[in-house]
């Protein structure tokens, strides 16, 4: 099993460390096939990496343009009259990437794929499942449900929902070869994405996702939007199912309140009420998972380090240390002399 926790000592060491093993993973798929499909999260966990990526692309440490990057997640509802306005709005995955990775790149991706929830009218899709309930189920035990659209749905809506926004994601990320390495985080409650506590793995590769109350009001709360109805109150994302596809992942946690589910995932068995547990079956399905952690999120992993380790699941520690991690310790890197830490 390859299956390797690497505990960092705060946000910018877990970054560097993760920039670089990403830079390497990177180079050693274009060295083989001359190109790279790579999967990317939103929110605070990977900024630092991507930094990183961009810095080490714009120094000609790897080719940007033979890379096509597919996103894991993204918001139906978000305010605009048309799907454009939509995907420029500041609150959208797809503005978050320009920020974040897509604008520092002065050589671009090839391509860069978000989910295409801005293209789906939140007021139709709503009228639509409640004139329509034969056409759909929820799946999931806590308050985030999975909307499992019927692909004999009577509604040609949401037949063209599932149709051209869940099933043709998937079948593009197919068409690319699939992903090579993906790079992820963690919800507070062990969540990837829009895969919310509670929702099953199997048969979830893409969601149409029905947030919860709280994820509204707290975005509200929170100063994302101006009320609840201009809120998203839906999103498309990919399930753990898909996530778990990639030949690499690469999942990054910092802060205290990651401590919990990050732990969880590897003292437990793997659970749908800790989405992120999908990790150990994964590696014992022969992917290569890798945690790249601060000092904080580990608490609870170093507390449990033996029960961890009793599973097969490497823990090295380097919160101490300037540079320890070799190459030679990760399965797909092939230059052993290499420190990760540059």
């Amino acid at each position: 099993m390859a299956f390797k926790v690497i505990i960092c000592r705060d946000f910018d060491h877990m970054s560097e460390v993760a920039g670089n093993i990403a830079v390497e993973n990177i180079n050693e798929n274009m060295a083989k096939k001359g190109s790279f499909v790579l999967g990317l999260a939103t929110g605070n966990s990977p900024t630092g990496l991507y930094k990183h990526l961009a810095k080490s692309a714009n120094a000609g440490e790897f080719d940007a343009s033979k890379i096509r990057s597919f996103n894991l997640d993204e918001y139906i509802g978000l305010p605009g009259e048309n799907a454009q306005q939509r995907a420029l709005h500041p609150e959208s995955y797809s503005y978050f990437m320009i920020q974040e990775l897509f604008g520092l790149l002065q050589k671009k991706f090839v391509e860069t794929n978000v989910p295409w929830g801005t293209l789906i009218d939140q007021e139709q899709l709503i009228a639509e499942l409640e004139n329509n309930p034969g056409d759909w189920e929820e799946q999931g035990t806590e308050k985030g449900k999975a909307i499992v659209i019927k692909s004999d749905a009577a509604s040609e809506y949401l037949r063209w929902v599932r149709k051209q926004t869940i099933d043709a994601y998937v079948a593009k990320i197919d068409n690319a070869g699939g992903i090579d390495l993906h790079i992820i985080g963690v919800g507070g409650r062990g969540h990837v994405a829009f895969h919310e506590s509670g929702i099953p793995f199997d048969g979830n590769k893409m969601l149409l996702v029905k947030l919860d109350d709280n994820t509204v009001a707290n975005a509200v709360e929170d100063g994302h939007f101006s009320s609840k109805q201009d809120s998203p109150w839906y999103a498309l994302s990919m399930g753990a199912e898909q996530v778990y596809k990639a030949r690499t992942v690469l999942l990054l946690a910092n802060g205290p309140r990651k401590s919990s589910p990050v732990a969880e995932s590897l003292v437990n068995d793997p659970t749908p009420d800790v989405p992120i547990s999908y990790s150990q079956l994964y590696a014992e399905n022969g992917g290569n998972m890798i945690y790249v952690i601060d000092k904080a999120a580990a608490k609870d992993v170093l507390a449990n380090s033996a029960k961890i380790q009793e599973k097969g699941i490497e823990i090295e520690d380097i919160s101490g240390e300037s540079c320890s991690v070799k190459v030679e310790d990760l399965t797909f890197f092939r230059n052993p002399d290499t420190c990760l830490m540059g």
